[in-house]
């Protein structure tokens, strides 16, 4: 028996077969295709067009501690003194200001809290669009009513028509994102929201509060430290041990003054959050093209199964006749 033509392998030439197969059977489909990735396009189109623009607002913070353990290096040296005279000293580890702040910023009671202070459950739960022209935010009717002031929303039990506060925490997760910079330090605090303006304000305010917060858990707790050495130092007659308690009571004096007197506590602010101009999201172009190339991939793969289910109905119906 002769081999192929030209000396080719027979698995060459049965390729070559199947290649020319497959061109055929999709130059057959085409118009098949062609409708379907052009109603993909459409789609996608639409789709596209009927997404609300999303803006982004981000501040850039470092973190405002200075290095040194301030109390806590203190206690590491006088605390074998203390010890030996049956003095307990207030508690020795100290976290990171910086570490504490970025947990406590996306903790759910601080956002819960922060949700409730400022008074921002509707605008976050309720939005529907934003007037560009006039800078106002649209509340959805069937969700909250302006007039009344109430959330008229239809929900099954056990949820309630006003959101819950695990339910605003889930939602500004949702849109906040904070990310740090290993090498450099820096932190990027941002949030999406419909409205740019409302964007901008809210990073200001959650930067505001959390150094608020954080200056406010200091101060109390250098307060109580405060106290707690000033009994000591009442306590005891060893001169050693009163000099002791005098430094940390500087110490504590110290991170008091300086938490009255500096407003961003735990982060200064490099780069304030702006009011943005142009949306971060979603990217039409994008969705238009990967739902066309998504339809184009559908309507080839429909125009192969069908033709390989023919293929396979022929020798059955033959072989029945």
């Amino acid at each position: 028996m002769a081999g192929p033509a030209y000396g080719y392998p027979a698995d060459y030439a049965d390729d070559e077969i199947d290649l020319r197969e497959l061109f055929g059977v999709l130059w057959a489909g085409k118009w098949l295709i062609i409708g379907i990735t052009a109603i993909a396009a459409v789609i996608a189109v639409l789709f596209a067009l009927w997404q609300p623009n999303i803006y982004r607002a981000e501040a850039l913070l470092a973190p405002a501690e200075s290095s040194g353990g301030g109390l806590s290096s203190m206690m590491e040296r006088y605390g074998g003194l203390a010890s030996l005279a049956g003095v307990s000293l207030p508690g020795g580890g100290e976290t990171s200001k910086t570490d504490m702040g970025l947990k406590i910023m996306q903790s759910r009671v601080f956002l819960a809290d922060f949700i409730d202070r400022r008074d921002l459950l509707a605008p976050l739960m309720a939005a529907e669009s934003w007037n560009q022209s006039s800078g106002e935010l649209k509340l959805d009717p069937a969700l909250f009513d302006v007039e009344s002031d109430e959330w008229v929303r239809e929900v099954d039990p056990p949820k309630q028509a006003a959101p819950s506060d695990q339910e605003a925490y889930r939602a500004f997760q949702e849109i906040l994102t904070v990310s740090e910079d290993t090498k450099s330090g820096f932190i990027t605090v941002a949030i999406d929201h419909l409205s740019p303006i409302v964007a901008q304000q809210w990073v200001t305010w959650l930067v505001e509060d959390i150094n608020a917060t954080l200056r406010t858990q200091d101060v109390e707790e250098a307060e109580q430290s405060i106290a707690y050495l000033r009994e000591q130092v009442r306590a005891t007659s060893l001169a050693e041990l009163q000099s002791m308690f005098f430094q940390l009571i500087q110490s504590q004096t110290e991170t008091v003054m300086m938490a009255n007197v500096r407003p961003e506590y735990a982060f200064k602010t490099i780069d304030p959050a702006v009011v943005p101009e142009q949306k971060a999201k979603p990217q039409r172009a994008l969705i238009c093209v990967i739902g066309t190339l998504l339809g184009g991939m559908l309507a080839v793969l429909i125009v192969l199964l069908r033709h390989y289910w023919r293929t396979e109905d022929k020798p059955a119906t033959e072989e029945g006749a």
